[in-house]
């Protein structure tokens, strides 16, 4: 994609589901520190088995990143697929030099932070975290562009709204001061005439993506990736 058109860009099922809840209560069973052990592990014997090239689509992040196919969701597109269960962005960031450093990927998608803020995290300091984020990658990897995409309206954290909302206006506002970096808006497309989120976007738990949620957000993404 040419600067001019990223920044043009920027600028703007039952068996499914019972994976879904399967694979959050074994995350929710386990401590940070045993979520993190296990799937660094999982990473690294992945990568001994079938070593990464460089320069490929790095998807990085929580749950939502997990339970994305993106190999299926965009087959002409090598990416790399690093989601951790109830990631937070801070917990990503102390990660970078697994998670990111050696796969040296040219672009980065990235969704993080909703957890933080469920946590108690504020806004404010979910966007300092995003800054650290990139400024970390940037450093050793200053051509790596990096797609953040703003924190979901979900069902389950509607009460919460707010706080998301301000959290991606100030992402957004610093990620349009750097072409490397772009902001992808999902809250505007799932929202309903309700000016709710719509249900179909969500397996039943209210949070994680359902199959059309999945697909809407491929749509969503396709640009920045070309």
């Amino acid at each position: 994609m040419t600067g001019a058109r990223w920044r043009a860009v920027r600028c703007g099922v039952p068996a499914v589901t019972a994976l879904v809840f399967c694979l959050a209560a074994t995350a929710v069973a386990q401590t940070p520190a045993e979520r993190w052990a296990s799937a660094l592990a999982n990473f690294d014997a992945a990568d001994r088995a079938s070593p990464p090239s460089q320069g490929q689509v790095l998807f990085l992040g929580s749950s939502t990143i997990v339970n994305w196919d993106t190999a299926k969701a965009f087959p002409e597109i090598r990416t790399i697929n690093r989601g951790v269960w109830s990631a937070s962005l801070a917990e990503t960031l102390q990660r970078i030099d697994r998670l990111v450093l050696p796969y040296a990927p040219r672009l980065i998608v990235l969704y993080a932070g909703d957890n933080d803020l469920n946590g108690g995290a504020t806004s404010e300091q979910v966007a300092v975290q995003f800054e650290k984020f990139t400024t970390a990658v940037q450093a050793t990897l200053p051509d790596t562009r990096i797609v953040f995409i703003g924190l979901k309206p979900s069902i389950q954290r509607w009460p919460q709204i707010y706080r998301y909302r301000l959290a991606n206006t100030i992402i957004r506002e610093y990620c349009a001061h750097d072409d490397r970096l772009a902001f992808m808006d999902v809250d505007g497309p799932m929202m309903g005439w309700d000016e709710k989120p719509r249900k179909e976007l969500f397996v039943e738990d209210g949070l994680h993506l359902s199959a059309q949620g999945y697909a809407l957000w491929n749509v969503l993404l396709r640009p920045f990736l070309q």
